[in-house]
């Protein structure tokens, strides 16, 4: 594809003088427009060392509003970042509603620098690209504008860029040993390109590639390239304003259902679970500090009905653990700045670093769950979350994450019976509230419901566990068994 750009474009001082205020005051009256309208929108650069992505970036920002902008500047990801998941460190750069941000390189640098120095294997490729992918799907899907520019100069000038870069003390420094190797390097890295291009410009976020000999004819290419991405959006957005929500075609669960047959006869009782619960607490300290050596995350999610018992079995899991290896996330409705971001930005956030435990008290399943139930989002909304969470979820596996999650069924009489009891007792009446009640109502909507999450979101590297919870003491001890075989059956002991 490279070889086929015409890099002799140009523009005069005069032709741009010209065309480009007009462009300008565009693009500022559509940054108002996105900020009312609530849209998102993230602009990637990339392109060759030298090839002017500072000056272009420099160019859209200098009319813009600050307030509404932020702009990052990737480099080699800090030992903070490598910890996570490769994507993480985007995830949480993701722009508010209305907001614009501006990569000066990307994720791509994965793909791209990283691949040229041979940082990335080969063999992660596959999967990198398909992450890649996904995350833009993904944002493109809630709303969010991407407009992807790769700046492409050739290989004759780019070393005349850096050669004149190099001589001047004032930016000598710009220039590292690794954009040496990558200039030497002209032919290995077009080919990373290449694949790049062919592999990640679908129709929800298509790469432009900007002819950036003549910088004047680069900066209006991008200013009508971002114009007119902003201008579809608008559109767009009004379009969907007018758009009916559309039905999802759902069948009823035959009867008896997966939760029917869960026997919640099960019992432990005190003697066994007194004896059983201090030995599974000391092997899990002894797993937690494993994990910690051996850099493995763990991630542990808990899900069920009202009054189920997940926080009472939450503190017998890390009843013995060391608290600066574990962090418990616990999910409420979302505030003002989450409902500004997609749905999973809020989940990305307090994932712990790799050797560390992220225990979720209700989590992302919350999109199929309360807000499906509730009608807090658009029914295609929580129909594509399926995919969305099992795709967040691979892409944890694919990093080295053990997944453990927890469903803690019990039965609506069980329910009924806490409940009373929550309202007797003066230090648990704290627990109960008018939502509990007005829930419980609705215990067949929320059945099928949790029946959809159970049958679509149960894998091979994700799958469900459900914890038969009429007995709490059964209820925990069965999941410190689980975590506690699971982990050990990950690391290989």
């Amino acid at each position: 594809m490279l070889e086929q750009v015409d890099l002799t474009h140009a523009l005069t001082k005069k032709e741009f003088e010209a065309e480009f205020p007009p462009l300008r005051n565009r693009l500022s009256e559509l940054q108002q427009r996105i900020r009312q309208a609530g849209i998102p929108t993230i602009i990637v650069f990339e392109g060759w060392e030298a090839s002017g992505k500072g000056a272009q970036i420099s160019r859209l920002v200098e009319r813009l509003d600050p307030r509404w902008v932020q702009t990052h500047l990737v480099e080699d990801p800090v030992p903070e970042e490598l910890l996570r998941p490769f994507l993480w460190r985007f995830w949480i750069k993701t722009p508010a509603q209305g907001h614009i941000a501006l990569f000066d390189q990307s994720w791509y640098r994965k793909v791209l620098v990283d691949r040229a120095l041979k940082r990335t294997r080969g063999r992660e490729l596959p999967q990198v690209f398909r992450e890649i992918v996904q995350f833009e799907r993904q944002l493109a899907d809630s709303g969010a504008v991407l407009v992807k520019f790769f700046l492409h100069i050739s290989e004759k000038e780019q070393r005349k860029r850096v050669s004149k870069i190099t001589k001047d003390p004032t930016q000598a420094w710009q220039v590292t040993k690794a954009d040496r190797r990558l200039v030497r390097n002209y032919g290995g890295y077009a080919e990373c390109v290449e694949e790049m291009l062919q592999r990640c410009s679908p129709h929800f976020a298509p790469w432009t590639v900007v002819e950036a000999h003549c910088k004047r004819f680069a900066t209006v290419k991008v200013f009508q390239t971002v114009i007119a991405a902003l201008e579809r959006a608008l559109e767009e957005h009004k379009a969907q304003a007018r758009r009916k929500p559309k039905p999802i075609p759902l069948v009823p669960h035959p009867k008896p259902t997966l939760l029917d047959r869960i026997d919640l006869s099960v019992q432990a009782d005190r003697k066994e679970y007194d004896s059983e619960l201090p030995k599974l607490q000391v092997r899990m300290r002894e797993l937690e500090f494993s994990l910690f050596r051996s850099r493995v995350p763990l991630v542990v999610v808990y899900e069920g009905w009202d009054a189920a018992g997940k926080g009472g079995n939450i503190r017998r899991v890390t009843g013995n653990l060391d608290p600066r290896g574990y962090q418990v996330t616990s999910i409420a409705a979302p505030n003002q700045e989450e409902l500004a971001h997609h749905f999973l930005w809020r989940f990305w956030r307090p994932l712990q670093k790799a050797g560390h435990i992220s225990i979720f008290d209700r989590s992302w399943y919350g999109r199929v769950l309360v807000e499906r139930v509730e009608g807090f989002c658009r029914p295609e909304d929580w129909w594509r979350a399926y995919q969305e969470i099992n795709e967040f979820e691979e892409q944890l596996s694919s990093f080295g994450t053990i997944i453990v999650k927890f469903w803690i069924h019990l039965s609506a009489k069980e329910q009924l019976r806490r409940f009373k009891e929550r309202q007797k007792i003066p230090h648990k009446r704290w627990k109960i509230t008018e939502e509990d009640w007005r829930n419980r109502a609705k215990w067949p909507l929320y059945e099928e419901a949790a029946l959809d999450m159970l049958e679509r979101t149960s894998t091979t590297y994700a799958p469900w566990v459900i914890l038969e919870g009429n007995c709490k003491l059964h209820a925990r001890l069965k999941a410190l068994r689980t975590l506690t075989e699971r982990v050990e059956e990950a690391l290989g002991r």
